[in-house]
């Protein structure tokens, strides 16, 4: 009887893994390609959002496995090579380190797959290394001038936030991952802009909080202790930091409603989070990266490259001349938060 019962499970088990199989090759009979799609950090809070909006966008369209890299290069090496060996159509690739693109690409030219590398842009030689690779993101430098431009104008308009009447701005600045063409194109832009347009920056301190909301607001700590009344300004290369920074200056009793205790922060991403803050009033503004955009270029491009047809095929789309497709930017204060939070639906 054991022995019975031993080979009906035996049978069942082997009946099930050939429907399995049936149901995978159903799958690519209907047309559907079968994607890889790795994200740096699902810890991201923009980048959680562009995840949510590219899994809404595929499905029923393709076969696809996302992968949490965990801020791990390593963790990520290894969700392309799993994806590489189940014989996927393309990829499309968030990168935890930039300068590991082309280990990457290395692994797909073997096989001949496509890549779009979205958020995080390779570097040019690494990019035009493969004719199968292109690249969905933004001009990291405009960012920076569109904060510039906000600061700009703020500063300006207000001239009350001069604390010392110095005519300069001391500010602190909190950036992103060191070596990231986002941290450095914002962090040299937004300097940049103040200072050609007759702005006198004095630097408090800057340090880095890797995209972070808790090392941002242990940074903010220690700060406002530092500092105190003497920062006029913080200056956040994206909206987390910026949040925390918010955090702890509130804990010091700024920024909650007393304008004899206020410091002006901007940031970058315009995540619902900030813009409920720039709505309160608590912080300045923010620059929006639309990632439903953002989403939707690298599902489109996706799906095209791994049918098998031109990149652009379909589209409203235009590759610049390192075949990049470039969302653009917009400045969000409280004149225009609607228009943030539309893109984050």
């Amino acid at each position: 009887m054991l022995k019975k019962i031993i080979a009906l499970f035996f049978a069942f088990i082997i009946l099930l893994v050939s429907f399995i199989g049936c149901s995978e090759n159903e799958t690519q009979k209907d047309g559907q390609p079968r994607l890889g799609i790795t994200i740096y950090s699902y810890n991201d809070n923009f980048l959680s959002f562009m995840r949510r909006n590219i899994e809404s966008m595929l499905t029923g369209k393709a076969s696809f496995i996302m992968n949490d890299s965990e801020n791990d290069q390593a963790k990520q090496y290894d969700q392309i090579d799993a994806a590489i060996q189940r014989k996927v159509d393309a990829l499309a690739i968030n990168l935890v380190d930039p300068m590991s693109a082309n280990m990457v690409i290395d692994k797909a030219k073997a096989s001949g797959i496509p890549v779009i590398f979205f958020n995080i842009e390779p570097r040019l030689e690494h990019i035009m290394s493969y004719d199968k690779v292109w690249y969905v993101g933004t001009r990291s430098r405009e960012s920076g001038d569109i904060q510039g431009e906000m600061v700009l104008n703020a500063w300006k308009s207000n001239p009350k936030w001069d604390k010392n009447g110095d005519g300069k701005i001391q500010y602190l600045l909190l950036r992103g991952l060191a070596g990231h063409p986002d941290t450095e194109g914002r962090t040299e832009r937004i300097k940049a802009v103040l200072t050609n347009n007759g702005i006198v920056l004095e630097q408090l301190d800057e340090q880095t909080a890797n995209w972070d909301i808790l090392q941002a607001q242990n940074i903010a700590n220690t700060w406002i202790k530092k500092f105190g009344d003497s920062i006029e300004f913080i200056f956040s290369n994206n909206d987390s930091m910026a949040l925390g920074a918010l955090k702890s200056i509130q804990a010091q009793g700024y920024n909650i409603g007393n304008e004899n205790k206020f410091i002006p922060i901007v940031g970058v991403d315009a995540i619902p989070e900030v813009i409920e803050e720039i709505r309160k009033g608590s912080i300045l503004g923010t620059v929006l990266q639309s990632p439903k955009d953002q989403a939707r270029a690298v599902v489109d491009m996706v799906l095209n490259v791994a049918s098998g047809k031109d990149v652009l095929d379909g589209t409203d789309y235009t590759l610049d001349d390192v075949k990049a497709v470039r969302v653009p930017y917009k400045a969000i204060t409280k004149e225009n938060i609607e228009e943030a939070l539309e893109a984050y639906n």
